[in-house]
Order: structure tokens, then sequence, then C-alpha cells
């Protein structure tokens, strides 16, 4: 999962960022409410978490401008504050979700837990491709009757493969949904991971399902 958080206040940025990262979340920061427009009109996020009071556009106006445009990201808004007529207007402006600060990283969590859960719920219950089969909400993976252990990285990156069947995906791609924009594009981190999942996936069975194209990138499907 992929998420951006629009916060100007430093050291909350760095705070949320480095916890969510913990769990295994991809995440992109940015302080300015302009930048976080921009970047969350590329519609690959996962979940919005948007500070209310931003320089140069504040929280609300971007909301404003995500829900004019039909992008329905879910939107977590963060802000001091704590009304209920702020909390009315925040919700009614098409956040999904809405913290006060100052507030424990616990609840934060849990509410970002939720609102992607809401969403995976909205979407197809199971991923399959031959007989790989990802459900997302259960974060289980079976190829056949057997159960695939994976971890989150590895997960995020097939999850990535099953929802793009057939599609070539280059390594840009792959960083900027299941790593961030600080990624060293002169890595082979990419690489290896794929192998891992190759391993687990496709090692002593048929049909091979993750194939390399020469020049481009990967492709997950069945040949």
């Amino acid at each position: 999962m992929r998420l951006l958080v629009v916060e100007d206040e430093q050291k909350v940025a760095g705070f949320i960022k480095k916890g969510l990262e913990e769990e295994g979340y991809a995440v992109d920061w940015v302080s300015d409410g302009h930048e976080g427009l921009w970047m969350a009109l590329d519609g690959v996020y996962d979940l919005i978490l948007l500070d209310i009071n931003l320089p140069g556009m504040d929280g609300l106006e971007v909301l404003r401008e995500l829900r004019k445009k039909e992008i329905k990201t879910p939107v977590l808004l963060l802000t001091v504050r704590a009304t209920i007529e702020d909390k009315v207007l925040g919700l009614d402006t098409g956040a999904d979700d809405y913290l006060t600060k100052p507030f424990a990283f616990q609840e934060l969590l849990a509410r970002v837990r939720a609102l992607l859960r809401r969403r995976i719920e909205a979407e197809p219950p199971l991923l399959q491709v031959a007989d790989l089969t990802l459900d997302p909400a259960r974060r289980v993976v079976f190829r056949g009757q057997e159960k695939i252990d994976l971890t989150t990285k590895e997960f995020a990156l097939l999850d990535y493969f099953m929802r793009n069947v057939g599609r070539v995906l280059t390594r840009t791609m792959i960083a900027e949904h299941v790593w961030d924009y600080d990624f060293d594009p002169m890595t082979n981190v990419i690489d290896v991971y794929v192998n891992y999942l190759r391993k687990k996936i496709d090692a002593g069975r048929e049909p091979k399902l993750i194939h390399t194209v020469r020049g481009a990138g990967y492709v997950l499907q069945v040949e």
C-alpha cells in the first residue's frame, strides 16, 4: 500500500512517515498544499493523510479540488481544529475520516487500517491468475492448495503485479508504487525482490507466472 502524507510540520511528518514505514507501507511526504494536490492527482495512492493548515493551499481546498476531479482516494484529515463544526465541514468537503492533533500513533494506525480495509472490501475479494490466489483483505497468498508465506514487501510487490496482469511493469513503476519517491534507482533491490517472489511463487511449479521483459521490466502472466 502506498500512502501520501501532506503535512508541513516536519517533526510530525517524520513521526508519521517513520511509523507507517515500519508497518510496511510505502510513504511519500510533502509539506505544501500545491505539491500535495499535484501528487495526489497522480492517482497512485491508496490513502492520503492531509493536514488542514498548509502553506500555499490549505487542506480543505486541496480536498475540494481532488473531489472535483473525481479522485476517490480515501482522505484522513489531520488538524488541531477540534470543534464539531470543523469536523462536519471536513467530512462534508469529502474527507473519509478526521483525526485531531495531538494523537497517539496507535490511533492513527488503526484509522489508516480501517480506511484501507474499507477500500479493499469495495474491490473484488480475490485476485487470481492461473492457480495463484491473493486475498487482499486477509493478506494471504495460495498457489494451488499451498499457502505461500511472503514478507510485507513481497506481498505488496505481488499485489501490484496481480492488479496489472499482462502489463509490463518497469522498475520505475514498481519503485514508485511499492517503495517511494526516495527510492535509489541505482540499487538492484527490485530485481532481488522479484527473484525472491519467483522462488516462492514459480520454483518447481507450472505454469511460470513472473517473466522478465528484456530491457523493459517484468510482467505477470500465463504464457
